[in-house]
């Protein structure tokens, strides 16, 4: 990995702001196709009939891997801003990623479940145009996106793939929102998911998610795995510093004796980097996976 200071500096980085960002991250050999690697299948779903996010529609994907036996439970993970991973040529590339490391037994057999954030349908608007409840699902300080998840989104999968319900056997991502989420998700439910791995995650105050760092130093210890990456040059606006917000979710982490990695690059608010590292984020959040019970 590139470009990667001591912790001391990276903070005397963070607290100028803004820093210029080179940004130039490429994905790497893991994500892309390669011959004789099996490949998993993608199946596209519409979630309408929310009862958590009442009155929303969102897409949803289910990558399946082709080790997937349909007899044993396979691990799952879950991704926020689904259609920003999904993709086989966008930053992540999470399928392709997936197909690489579970043929070389890098990770288990692992179930993909892509949701983007859900919509409020407008009578004669575009569905782009429609109003977004992303902030609201993502950034709220909360149970509730937990609770989405296991009532409705994890069932619905499991009608057509066996998932394993143990947390060690789930893992949850996301992205600047989405990252924030996905640790609230395992912060609040530890006994659902048991790895978060957060790329430019919004740790910052746009629905109170600034308070993390000191309750994570002043509760007791959850099991539960955390990677976090982000760039010196990500955003500095009203809401906070996210430089700062992940060095201060590092430390309190540290503090704490979690099982936690932060990679800190030089980019900007975007998914290169993340991109580029998901691979070996994937190998550090699976690594000594136990068998279902």
């Amino acid at each position: 990995m590139r470009r990667l200071l001591p912790f001391a500096a990276l903070a005397a980085l963070a607290v100028t702001l803004q820093t210029p960002a080179a940004d130039d991250y490429a994905p790497g050999e893991d994500s892309v196709p390669h011959a004789g690697v099996p490949k998993g299948t993608v199946t596209p779903f519409r979630w309408k009939t929310s009862k958590v996010f009442e009155g929303t529609e969102r897409d949803c994907w289910v990558y399946v891997p082709a080790q997937y036996d349909g007899k044993t439970p396979a691990c799952v993970m879950v991704f926020q801003d689904g259609s920003a991973y999904v993709g086989e040529k966008g930053a992540f590339r999470a399928p392709v990623v997936f197909d690489n490391l579970i043929h070389k037994g890098q990770m288990p057999v692992t179930v993909g479940v892509f949701i983007n954030p859900g919509k409020f349908p407008t009578p004669k608007r575009e569905e782009k145009d429609w109003r977004s409840n992303r902030s609201f699902e993502y950034d709220t300080v909360s149970n509730q996106y937990a609770q989405f998840l296991e009532k409705e989104i994890l069932p619905e999968v499991g009608k057509t793939v066996k998932l394993r319900t143990d947390a060690d056997g789930r893992a949850i991502c996301g992205l600047s929102s989405g990252g924030i989420c996905a640790f609230t998700a395992a912060w609040e439910r530890p006994d659902l998911f048991s790895k978060v791995l957060s790329h430019i995650g919004s740790f910052t105050n746009i629905r109170g998610g600034d308070v993390y760092p000191g309750l994570i130093r002043k509760t007791e210890k959850k099991k539960i795995r955390v990677f976090l990456q982000d760039g010196t040059g990500d955003l500095d606006n009203l809401h906070g510093n996210w430089p700062l917000a992940n060095l201060s979710m590092a430390a309190a982490l540290k503090h704490m004796d979690y099982d936690y990695r932060l990679v800190m690059g030089d980019g900007a608010h975007s998914g290169k980097h993340g991109g580029a590292i998901l691979p070996d984020a994937l190998r550090w959040l699976w690594r000594d996976t136990p068998p279902a019970k």
